[in-house]
């Protein structure tokens, strides 16, 4: 059985636990690659809600094995908090693994991060404040702290003291803020090591094995591909790969192992923070897409920027990641609308241009160019089979496969776990 990479097409929130939900059995590990507590998805099972951060939702599912790998930046205190609140609520977590090579943000990786963004004033990126940037620029500049330095005290004390000699010239003589305390960080720290330590292991080992041995291993992506540090709208960007290229490196599986990629797309488009959205709307359209999409942040609760699908940025998404099957969600979010455009292309400065332009300054001032479509007003929360949409929701739904690179294989059109329409076998 393959290894499967499952990765937001847009700009986040687009419902990737959908095309987790639909292989359902088939799949032994669900694997977080990439990200930190920076995004969330929500899991509705029957009438309970999950809201998951760092968690890989393969955890609300009886016989997978979630795991958080390297590529990974890990808050503990948020993983216990968010682990006790599922154990409170009768959710077996005894099959978590964490990666040894995994990142830690710590205490001072969050205060540089609000610290430094507040500096920044309207220049802002939009980042949340848990401290993912800063955990991400301390591993490429080889000064971070990862899992398996929980288990050495002396290895633990050298690094934390390293990283806050310059971190604390930063926040006393460039941020007027107070020093902070090697032994806090620390004591902290070492807090959270005995109840840590059995969930950790050599994560790329067990699972190049668990694929020798013919299980599924399903990738799981953190934001989505307008977020990739490398092909995101750059600088309003997540700190890591969220494409499916990152999931080799934040797993530790070779790139020849990957068979399947599913892309997630919404109906339309949102996104959360700063940062060019040429498709956003200002009037009662993007109001009712926000309202009737709840369309709202899981981790921070920010209202998202809403706009009409984007064509464009579904094929470059489709060329990116290798986009074997695309998956639409939250189409029941559409209905009642009489007219749906479509952007197909943009302008820039005069000129037609069909593809994401490679200049975010011409990137910045696209204009949509809009297709319209006729909308439908009958409830499809209930449909299960695509020839039971209404005609317009199938017209839909073909012309925006036809423009976006890649077969539309599931659709979602509510949001249960079952609410879902198949066209294809992902597996397939």
């Amino acid at each position: 059985m393959p290894a499967i990479v499952i990765i937001g097409a847009q700009w986040g929130d687009e419902g990737k636990g959908k095309a987790t939900d639909l292989l359902g059995s088939r799949i032994d590990y669900v694997v977080k690659f990439n990200g930190g507590n920076n995004a969330g998805h929500t899991v509705v099972i029957g009438n309970q809600k999950y809201a998951l951060h760092l968690l890989p939702s393969g955890i609300l599912s009886e016989g997978v094995i979630p795991v958080i790998a390297n590529g990974v930046v890990i808050d503990i205190e948020v993983l216990f908090h968010e682990l006790d609140a599922l154990i409170a609520r009768g959710v077996d977590v005894s099959r978590l693994r964490v990666s040894a090579n995994a990142h830690i943000i710590t205490h001072y990786h969050r205060t540089l991060d609000k610290v430094t963004e507040r500096f920044l004033g309207k220049k802002q990126i939009g980042t949340t404040g848990r401290g993912i940037g800063p955990s991400y620029a301390d591993k490429i500049n080889r000064v971070g702290i990862r899992i398996q330095d929980l288990f050495d005290e002396n290895i633990l004390r050298q690094k934390v003291e390293a990283a806050l000699d310059q971190k604390n010239h930063l926040l006393v003589k460039v941020y007027n803020r107070r020093a902070i305390s090697a032994d806090e960080i620390i004591e902290n720290l070492l807090s959270y090591t005995e109840r840590l330590r059995p969930m950790v292991t050599d994560t790329a080992l067990e699972l190049n094995r668990a694929l020798d041995e013919g299980k599924t291993v399903l990738f799981e992506g953190g934001q989505a591909t307008m977020l990739d540090v490398d092909h995101g709208t750059y600088p309003f960007v997540t700190s890591s790969n969220s494409t499916a290229g990152g999931a080799s490196t934040g797993s530790g599986i070779g790139p020849g192992r990957i068979e399947r990629v599913i892309g997630i797309v919404k109906a339309y488009t949102t996104r959360v923070g700063a940062g060019p959205f040429p498709t956003e709307l200002f009037d009662e359209s993007g109001e009712f897409l926000r309202a009737q999409g709840f369309e709202f942040g899981t981790t921070t609760g920010r209202p998202r920027r809403c706009g009409w699908y984007d064509a464009p940025i579904a094929r470059y998404s489709a060329r990116i990641n290798g986009v074997t099957d695309y998956v639409m969600t939250k189409l029941d979010v559409l209905t009642g609308l009489e007219k749906i455009p479509v952007c197909v292309a943009y302008e820039v400065d005069g000129v037609r241009v069909d593809e994401v332009p490679v200049s975010q300054s011409d990137f910045h001032h696209a204009v949509p160019i809009y297709e319209e479509f006729p909308g439908w007003s009958e409830d499809i929360t209930g449909v299960r089979e695509f020839g039971d949409l209404p005609a317009n929701a199938q017209a839909y739904v073909l012309a925006v496969e036809a423009m976006s690179g890649c077969r539309i294989s599931a659709i979602g059109v509510g949001p249960g776990r079952d609410a879902i329409i198949a066209r294809h076998d992902l597996l397939d």
